[in-house]
């Protein structure tokens, strides 16, 4: 059973952190591209970081140097390491692995960023 569960989100002041995990199970995590994906409420989802298999990080421009994303493939995690917060980050965060014919996704965790 392919599982994405995402943990870590939160309420936290502007200018805070947060860091949330994915740990996934059910398939070859390391085969597999993954990414951080947000969606804020009557916005479209949008990708926020990426990790190919193989490869190196990538950023949406709104977050580039200011979120890190990390995967741990002995452990089959994907983390997301949030500093510099802003109202603007608020969204509901999404955990995503993909192949070529395959595409999986988590429940979802609530981010606030709020004074």
């Amino acid at each position: 059973q392919v599982q994405l569960v995402e943990s870590g989100g939160g309420l936290v002041q502007p200018g805070g952190s947060l860091r949330l995990s994915c740990a996934a199970s059910g398939f070859i995590f390391s085969r597999y591209h993954v990414a951080w994906h947000r969606q804020a409420p009557g916005k479209q989802r949008e990708l926020v970081a990426a990790f190919a298999s193989g490869g190196s990080p990538d950023y949406a421009a709104s977050v580039k140097g200011r979120f890190t994303i990390s995967r741990d493939n002995a452990k089959n995690t994907v983390d997301l390491r949030m500093n510099n917060l802003k109202p603007e980050d608020t969204a509901v965060y999404y955990c995503n692995a993909w192949a070529a014919r395959t595409d999986y996704w988590g429940q979802g965790t609530q981010v606030t960023v709020s004074a």
